[in-house]
């Protein structure tokens, strides 16, 4: 990849290497992609996109033959050059990239489609920065899920006991910790992963929560998020972890809680809405800012 630029891209916290391959050219393999995303030998990031046009991918032509405009796919990377299902912070990066780079037009209020290892996602561009349709959110054990409202255990350094956490899916996994207050949240070392008992098949990203006091209203809650990726470790902010945060919290409020929520992470803070998708499933609409920082050409 020697001469090929990349742009280094966050969406709160949440960094990406982004590269434009329209046409599939590019020789990525895992252990490329972690030399890059090294924060010490490499370019450093917490994920690596590849911009590439859907008929150039299988996963891309799958997208493609029901959603005929998703011209061009996120083909995301974790950090250690694992393949990733979806990542939302990801997306928004992914997004403002293509607009900056001429590759697609879209002006406030309007909407593009993109594909991604999760199917095709919906980003309309706002205010704030970006809002995508997330898809459906939904319990990985469902039955043991709904009647306790927990079925792993997890341990992780700064937690005395193992406390219980709720597994959930957004087209990735995650298992979703509460925790008392903001000072053990604080006292978490993320820097090694936490065990999640039974181990989930594939591994988990697993984000630990605070609620907090909403200082919009009473008809948006608000929390404080912390989360260690799988393949990636302890990041400033994750998307599909922020709508599984807010999912898991809303389920354990109970019937009363709101369907607005802002999550706090450290990079800054995401909003997550739960709406009526056109398949009659509740999706989550992920909202949030992203940001270009720079270029850099390998050597």
């Amino acid at each position: 990849m020697a001469g090929v630029e990349l742009t280094k891209a966050h969406g709160t916290g949440n960094d990406f290497v982004i590269v434009t391959d329209p046409e599939g050219n590019l020789a990525l393999d895992a252990e490329l992609v972690a030399a890059v995303c090294d924060r010490h030998q490499g370019i450093g990031a917490d994920g690596f996109i590849r911009a590439i046009r859907s008929e150039h991918l299988a996963e891309g032509r799958s997208v493609v033959e029901s959603h005929s405009s998703a011209e061009w796919f996120m083909d995301y990377r974790n950090s250690d050059g694992s393949l990733s299902e979806m990542c939302g912070n990801g997306v928004r990066a992914f997004v403002h990239y293509l607009i900056h780079e001429g590759l697609v037009s879209l002006e406030e209020g309007q909407s593009l489609t993109i594909g991604t290892r999760d199917g095709a996602k919906t980003v309309a561009r706002v205010a704030s920065g970006y809002a995508v349709d997330m898809g459906a959110w939904g319990f990985i054990d469902g039955e043991e899920a709904r009647s306790s409202g927990s079925d792993a255990l997890v341990t992780a350094r700064g937690l005395k006991t193992p406390r219980p956490g709720l597994s959930i899916t957004m087209g990735n996994p995650h298992t979703v910790v509460a925790l008392a207050g903001e000072e053990k949240l604080e006292k978490l070392g993320l820097e090694s992963a936490p065990t999640v008992r039974p181990h989930p098949d594939g591994g988990t990203n697993v984000e630990f929560v605070v609620p907090l006091d909403s200082d919009e209203s009473e008809t948006i809650g608000r929390i404080a998020m912390r989360v260690h990726e799988r393949g990636s470790g302890e990041t400033q902010s994750c998307g599909t972890g922020a709508c599984a945060a807010a999912a898991a919290t809303r389920f354990w409020a109970g019937e009363d809680a709101p369907d607005e929520w802002i999550i706090d992470v450290p990079g800054g803070s995401l909003g997550a809405t739960f709406v009526l998708g056109p398949d009659d499933l509740e999706h989550i609409v992920l909202s949030g800012p992203a940001t270009l920082v720079g270029r850099v050409v390998l050597m």
